[in-house]
């Protein structure tokens, strides 16, 4: 093949009809047993690109030959022919190649990694994530077994220990291991350029927190399942119709290409069968991008139809509540068919609450039960005589609502029937006091009363409530919520203009200004969301309503599984 196109090359050349030439062919070549002597010589002085094309012949590598067996003009044609065909064949092979040779997510396969974290095994540093001894190191590359090993941070997370890889915040003081939200996005920016179906998971207590930002930028126009995770959180009696079509709203507006929304549950597997079938369906061997403790229940609904699934359980990835447990892409085999999936690194947030409170202290952000509206007014209020008077008369006009250690809203100027509704974690204490003894009640009973940061030591180290955002927010309907206010990594505020069940009077409630004025305090740098109310609980099934639809929204709209 590859003479045949070095001849097709030779082939164009122009010769002028005053050459004599002869061809001498080796006998590697056996294309004809004869063999002749090469020379050529020229009668003129010119040089051929001065010639006319009329005076020039195509100069081939067969010799011409004499008798019945010589090859005629025509099969001399059909040689070249061929030898072009080829040529052509060959580069078209090329020129494949070089298209195939991409990026691939970056794996790491020359240094062996952990299977619970991602993190490549090493013998230096016994704080730092991917430790494992030497003897057990030696001994498991020795019978080549070195993709079994669970390093000594994956153990201590296994067993409920806080061990964080972020610097300073009482894990590994290094933090040299942890992904940064730049890192992970340049770890996946190649899947913009390729076909990939692409899993991205928001949790329903943080969705505006969990909803990575520019997640555009790595998707590009790759279809997108959306699981939404943790929604047995959710209060009793919530209506998932209602919070399927909310959640539907709220990514219309962010122009993904999204085949579908799922409601899950990774505790209790709710919604996973679906996730499954669909990515059985649409997978086209690609990267996934989603939790470890997702991860894990699909591998286990998967496992009922596809053998790779179920040994793909063996060694699945860890699972803890501390950011940054997984700290590279760990590859899984868990198609019958040859498709991998792909856990890879959270990223990490800094605007969420995780981020900035003790490690120790993270069990407390992590709620292990459905939630249940905490609200104002109605929960305790920490105040002097004849405050409380006040507060019922006035509403919650001149008051600071604490929300733990980690959140101040103070009342500005609201309704007096207007309601505040906490949903967070069961564990963080609310405490309300007049806006006046505020600042003097956070400094006393930071690591006290106030929780998270525990402890008086910690609580000297906290710097406070650094980020104080004004927000004005306005309503039409007083008996719909105004909205939230989420704040990042914590659970949200839902905030009604006015609750009839507060008994207070109606009079002049049309002429009233429909504006509502409040001041959040957050360490910084969380973030803070204004967002349409989520409808849960049994009150959110009366008031949320339904937008109307055009035909071609309802066409390009995507479905929502529970």
């Amino acid at each position: 093949m590859a003479l045949k196109t070095l001849s097709t090359f030779l082939s164009p050349l122009p010769l002028p009809k005053h050459y004599t030439l002869s061809i001498f062919n080796p006998v590697s070549l056996n294309i004809y047993r004869k063999s002749t002597p090469l020379s050529c010589k020229s009668t003129h002085s010119h040089s051929p690109s001065q010639l006319p094309l009329s005076d020039t012949k195509l100069l081939s590598s067969e010799p011409e030959g004499t008798g019945a067996a010589s090859p005629t003009r025509g099969d001399r044609f059909l040689e070249r022919q061929q030898a072009d065909e080829a040529a052509k064949l060959l580069i078209k092979e090329i020129k494949k190649t070089k298209k195939k040779t991409k990026k691939v997510l970056k794996v790491n396969t020359v240094t062996a990694c952990c299977y619970g974290c991602g993190a490549p095994l090493q013998t230096s540093e016994v704080d730092a994530p991917g430790y494992v001894d030497m003897d057990t190191y030696e001994l498991k590359k020795k019978h080549h077994q070195l993709r079994t090993i669970l390093c000594g941070r994956c153990r201590l997370l296994s067993h409920g220990h806080m061990i964080t890889a972020v610097g300073g915040n009482g894990g590994y003081s290094g933090g040299k291991q942890f992904v940064s939200a730049d890192e992970l996005r340049e770890k996946l920016s190649h899947l913009r350029h390729e076909k990939a179906l692409i899993v991205k998971l928001v949790d329903i207590v943080d969705f505006n927190g969990s909803f990575l930002s520019r997640v555009r930028d790595l998707a590009g126009a790759n279809p997108i399942i959306l699981v939404v995770t943790k929604v047995d959180l959710l209060p009793k009696g919530t209506d998932f119709n209602c919070v399927g079509d909310w959640v539907v709203e709220a990514i219309t507006k962010k122009k993904l290409n999204v085949l579908s929304v799922h409601l899950t549950s990774s505790k209790s597997l709710v919604g996973i069968a679906g996730v499954a079938s669909e990515i059985q369906k649409e997978k086209k061997g690609s990267a996934n991008v989603g939790k470890s403790a997702f991860i894990s229940a699909l591998l286990k609904m998967m496992a009922q139809r596809d053998p790779a699934a179920a040994a793909a359980q063996k060694y699945k990835p860890i699972q803890s509540a501390v950011p940054g447990t997984t700290l590279g892409p760990i590859q899984i085999d868990a198609f019958l068919g040859g498709g991998k999936l792909y856990d890879t690194p959270g990223v990490h947030l800094h605007h969420r609450q995780a981020a900035v409170v003790h490690s120790e202290d993270l069990p407390i952000l992590a709620p292990q039960s459905r939630f249940r509206g905490q609200s104002f007014p109605g929960c305790q209020v920490s105040s002097k005589n004849g405050m409380a008077g006040k507060f019922n008369s006035n509403g919650l006009n001149g008051f600071s609502i604490f929300w733990g250690g980690l959140v101040r809203i103070d009342v500005l100027k609201v309704l007096p029937e207007t309601c505040l509704t906490f949903y967070g974690p069961k564990k963080l204490p609310i405490h309300a006091v007049p806006t006046h003894e505020a600042d003097e009640f956070y400094k006393k009973e930071l690591g006290v009363l106030l929780t998270p940061p525990t402890g008086k030591d910690r609580a000297g180290e906290w710097r406070g409530l650094e980020t104080v955002q004004q927000l004005q927010i306005n309503f039409e309907d007083a008996e719909r919520p105004a909205s939230d206010v989420a704040i990042s990594g914590l659970g949200w505020i839902t905030i009604e203009p006015r609750r009839e069940s507060l008994g207070i009077s109606e009079s002049n409630f049309a002429e009233r200004t429909k504006e509502l004025h409040i001041a959040v305090h957050v360490p910084k740098p969380v973030e803070i969301f204004v967002r349409p109310s989520i409808p849960v609980g049994k009150a959110g099934a009366e008031w949320y309503q339904y937008r109307e639809l055009t035909e071609k929204e309802e066409e390009i709209r995507p479905k929502w599984y529970f």
